[in-house]
Formats: structure tokens, C-alpha cells, sequence
């Protein structure tokens, strides 16, 4: 029998990328590092009380900050992967230079070495958008596996929508939506091709997680905002897959009262809900999936198992 295999990973996104989103100024003060200053604590809390090890994507650029980079250094303490978020998280980074999407690359893993001491292996692209050319920069770098395609229906209309609608109002996102033809793509590992959304014999890609059938998207957001019976609901919908893949933001252990962000929760849907909810709903499809059978991974260590191909 496969083995059956689950990843946790969080995007430790801070709140002026969510401004970018949604064409708003950017944060300042402590509200402008509340995800490392208020929700990454609550995450180590709760996968060290379920006994799980994580991955988390870091933007380089935020590590300039001495408590930023000591939070970093915790986690591979305690047993977590950190992996590489590019420098700056620009969202249209599949539309820039060739030169500039190396910077991104080179600097944000230049940076978390330097505040972890370990070179990250992975690489999960701003937005979920990527291109053959980000994949050839990750070629060349060395990377040994990339986790940002995101074949999600449901997802790719919304956000298209949701640029539009903010564009409507006079604002301008900074987000970008993907080439459509991502949504052939496996939704099980795969080695890229080219095009990147077909198998081929480049690099390992973990896909963001999609449930089987509908292709739902299992992801922090729609986790919390189902609350803990629809969590197990929707973590049930996953299990089959070689790698089931459940993929966080720091924003989904915020909360807009305690963490001075209820300027954001007319934008953000998740923010509504009491971080409390939040931690009950996560927790339940973690413990669903240990009630599976799924043994928790890295994505590093999923990547080396899963890399040949679907199982």
C-alpha cells in the first residue's frame, strides 16, 4: 500500500502584501509586521501542540528585520523547513526581466541563508503565477523543487474577479492572474515540462492543493471559513491523493481585533472570523488527516519522495 503523505506550508505574506492586493496604502508600525509579530507565534503554538513540522516561505526582504530573521532561525530549530519566497514578493514577478526574476530568486535565498544558516531547497512564486522562465531561473539556481501551481478553477475566476472589481473602484491591485491553460495542469507532483503545466523532466512541482472531482481549493482560506465540521468535510475530499498539499498564510491565524487589522476585513474574508475559530477549523483538518493515515512531511521531503511522478 502507498504510503499516504501531507504537507503543511505557510506563505508568511505580511500585511502590505495584502494592501497591494487589494490597491490600498501600505501599513505602517507594528501593524506592518503582524504576521511575524502575532500570527507565526499562534502557528508554532498549534503544529507543536499536533506535533507537525511545517514549511514556511519566506520573502527575503523581510528578514532585514534582526526579529524577523530570529524567528526564522526558531523554526529550523525546532525542526521546520524554511523555504524561498523570493525577495521582494512582487506579484507581476513572472512579467519581469529575466535578469530581475534571478535577483528575486538569488536574493530571497541569499537572505534566508544568512538569518537561518541552512540554503533553502523549494521556491513558491508571488500569487501562484509562474512562467517556463521563472522555472528556467529555478533551473539554474539549483533549486530542487518549486511549489506554485495552483490548477484551482473556482480559485482563478474569483481572482480574476476580485481585480476587477477593485480596479472598478478606482483602485489598482498589484495581483495578476495566471495563463488559464495552469488549470490542465496535475494536480498530483509532477516533473515540469514545457510548457510548465504539462509532465516533462525538469523540476519537482508540488501543486497548491485542489480536492479531488471539483478541484475546490484546499487552502487556509476556505479551511477557516468552513469552520471545523467543513474542514474535515472538505480534507475528506483530498484524501487519495499521492500528496495532499495544505497550504497556509500567516493571515489565517490573524485576527483583525487583536492584531490592529480591521482595515483589511472588509477585503478579507477570513479576517471576520475570531482567531479561536480560525485555530479550532485548522485543527480539525489537521487531525483528519493523522485519522487518515497521512504521515506529515516537508515539502523538501515530499519533494525527494514524490519527485518521479505521480504515484
Amino acid at each position: 500500500m502507498t504510503e499516504r503523505l501531507a504537507a503543511l506550508s505557510v506563505d508568511l505574506d505580511e500585511i502590505g502584501c495584502y494592501s497591494a492586493i487589494y490597491g490600498l496604502e501600505p501599513p505602517t508600525g507594528d501593524t506592518a509586521r503582524a504576521i511575524y509579530a502575532k500570527a507565526l507565534p499562534r502557528l508554532r503554538e498549534l503544529f507543536d501542540d499536533l506535533g507537525v513540522r511545517a514549511t514556511f516561505f519566506a520573502i527575503g526582504g523581510d528578514l532585514d528585520d534582526a526579529r524577523n530573521a530570529a524567528a526564522l532561525r526558531a523554526l529550523v530549530e525546532d525542526g521546520h523547513e524554511v523555504a524561498n519566497h523570493s525577495l521582494s514578493h512582487l506579484y507581476d514577478l513572472s512579467r519581469r526581466p529575466r535578469a530581475k526574476i534571478r535577483d528575486e530568486v538569488l536574493g530571497g535565498a541569499d537572505a534566508i541563508e544568512r538569518a537561518t544558516g541552512v540554503r533553502p531547497v523549494g521556491f513558491r512564486a508571488p500569487g501562484y503565477t509562474i512562467t517556463d522562465e521563472v522555472f528556467d531561473v529555478l533551473a539554474e539556481l539549483g533549486v530542487a523543487y518549486d511549489s506554485s501551481v495552483f490548477p484551482c478553477p473556482p480559485y482563478f475566476g474569483l481572482k480574476a474577479a476580485a481585480i476587477q472589481w477593485i480596479r472598478l473602484r478606482g483602485r489598482r491591485s498589484r495581483s495578476v492572474v495566471d495563463d488559464p491553460r495552469v488549470l490542465t495542469a496535475s494536480p498530483n507532483p509532477y516533473r515540469v515540462g514545457r510548457p510548465y503545466w504539462r509532465r516533462g523532466r525538469g523540476l519537482v512541482e508540488l501543486p497548491i492543493g485542489v480536492s479531488r472531482g471539483a478541484r475546490l481549493p484546499y487552502i487556509g482560506t476556505t479551511v477557516v471559513l468552513a469552520g471545523p465540521r467543513g474542514a474535515r468535510l472538505l480534507t475528506r475530499a483530498m484524501v487519495g491523493r499521492p500528496l495532499v498539499s495544505l497550504e497556509l498564510h500567516g493571515i489565517d491565524l490573524s485576527d483583525a481585533d487583536e492584531d490592529g487589522l480591521g482595515f483589511l476585513a472588509p477585503y478579507q474574508a477570513d479576517l471576520r472570523r475570531g482567531v479561536a475559530d480560525k485555530r479550532a477549523a485548522l485543527r480539525a483538518a489537521i487531525l483528519e488527516l493523522e485519522g487518515t493515515g497521512h504521515r506529515f512531511v516537508t515539502c523538501a521531503e515530499a519533494a525527494r519522495s514524490l519527485g518521479d511522478g505521480e504515484a
